[in-house]
């Protein structure tokens, strides 16, 4: 078997650009499916998978880390981010066609399940002012689609530092959501890398009493050591990891500790072998891994084939939910919410378990300006294009 070509398809998606490759082989029929979303690079990243493809046409899609290898190897420096991403939507793509071949859902190739669902977190819920009772009308819509966790991020625009009176309306929104979803549901809070480390410690212990499942990514992503110091002081439990392109950035997260929720987003690791890794180091760790997922359905897949097989999996990021109605004619299938614990089901079907349609995808082209900048006044409302020509 040969891989023949590499098919790329950009997607509007509303607040967000998506991007999905197919690997064709020159088998009659056989095809895999990645994806390579990055968040306001979806061009570059589709450019970066056409710059790579000359490293994979005419190998066998089957020899998945060899490949993986190949593409990171072969241009000799590191390309960071863009690099990985572009190689996990091939890499993906690849686990597809073996699993595809061998008539087998990926996680069976993995050493089979060890769970028949896992719990979700809704994201991309809180289309609303912020306003504690935008979100809470809001958060009725999580429940009443059966979610029993929420990750959201009440900061406003913040940066650094937030105002005493920023962050009193961060936590009345947080209090509010609170008394409307009672004690049981999770609530999970995303910082976005945007405060200082004594601030990010100082807002952690104000907000505690709350009840919050963890605390993401408090501080700055440019020196690691910086999540550890804020891991050792705050209340809250510290997840991070979702911009980390390398295995060994979570070697040192595990290494110098007080960090034991590892967030591998797939698609920045270079897919499915790297997050495997992560986990593995995370389970040696003693620690759980709760993959970032902001992409589109195929990504979701991904993770979920990875809930099935890994047993250290926390919970898994959901947004597929909370996109726009017509988003669920891109795909043939979607994960299920179970409403008596806010569990996701599981694809079962060889390879990903899941397909595109290319007509439904081309009724929705590349949008330049569909894209998250949480730095921008009212961003809560995830409205994506800013207009224009």
């Amino acid at each position: 078997m040969k891989i023949t070509g590499i098919e790329t398809y950009t997607v509007g998606a509303g607040w967000k650009n998506w991007l999905f490759i197919r690997v064709l082989t020159d088998e009659d029929g056989l095809y895999g499916i990645g994806e390579g979303t990055l968040n306001g690079f979806i061009r570059t990243t589709e450019a970066a998978v056409r710059e790579l493809e000359q490293f994979v046409i005419g190998e066998d899609p089957r020899r998945i880390t060899a490949l993986a290898k190949r593409m990171l190897d072969s241009v000799s420096l590191d390309g960071g981010h863009i690099h990985r991403t572009a190689i996990a939507a091939v890499e993906v793509a690849c686990w597809d066609i073996l699993g595809k071949s061998l008539g087998v859902p990926i996680h069976q190739l993995l050493g089979g399940r060890v769970r028949d669902s896992v719990l979700g977190y809704a994201n991309g819920w809180y289309r609303t002012e912020r306003t504690a009772e935008g979100f809470v009308e809001a958060v009725r819509n999580v429940r009443a689609k059966g979610f029993k966790a929420a990750k959201l991020d009440p900061f406003g625009t913040a940066q650094g530092f937030i105002s005493d009176p920023e962050l009193d309306i961060a936590e009345n929104i947080l209090r509010a959501v609170r008394a409307e979803t009672g004690p049981d549901f999770l609530i999970l809070i995303d910082v976005h890398a945007r405060l200082t480390e004594i601030e990010a410690i100082r807002a952690a212990r104000r907000l505690a009493p709350i009840g919050l499942y963890w605390w993401e990514e408090p501080t700055t992503r440019d020196r690691q050591e910086a999540v550890h110091s804020v891991a050792a002081a705050s209340p809250i439990p510290v997840a991070t990891g979702e911009m980390y392109d390398t295995v060994g950035q979570f070697f040192t997260l595990a290494e110098r500790g007080g960090v034991n929720i590892f967030q591998p987003e797939p698609m920045s690791l270079g897919g499915i072998g790297n997050t495997l890794a992560v986990a593995n180091l995370a389970l040696a760790h003693g620690s759980y891994i709760a993959p970032h997922q902001s992409g589109g359905p195929v990504a979701t897949a991904v993770c979920l084939q990875l809930a099935a097989c890994v047993p250290n999996f926390l919970i898994q990021e959901h947004f597929d939910a909370f996109n726009d109605a017509w988003t669920r004619d891109l795909v043939t299938w979607h994960p299920t919410v179970d409403p008596s614990n806010g569990h996701l089901s599981l694809p079962d079907a060889p390879g990903l378990g899941i397909d595109l349609d290319i007509e439904a995808i081309r009724e929705h082209p590349y949008d330049p300006r569909a894209f998250l900048n949480i730095h921008e006044k009212g961003w809560e409302r995830r409205i994506g294009s800013r207009g224009g020509p």
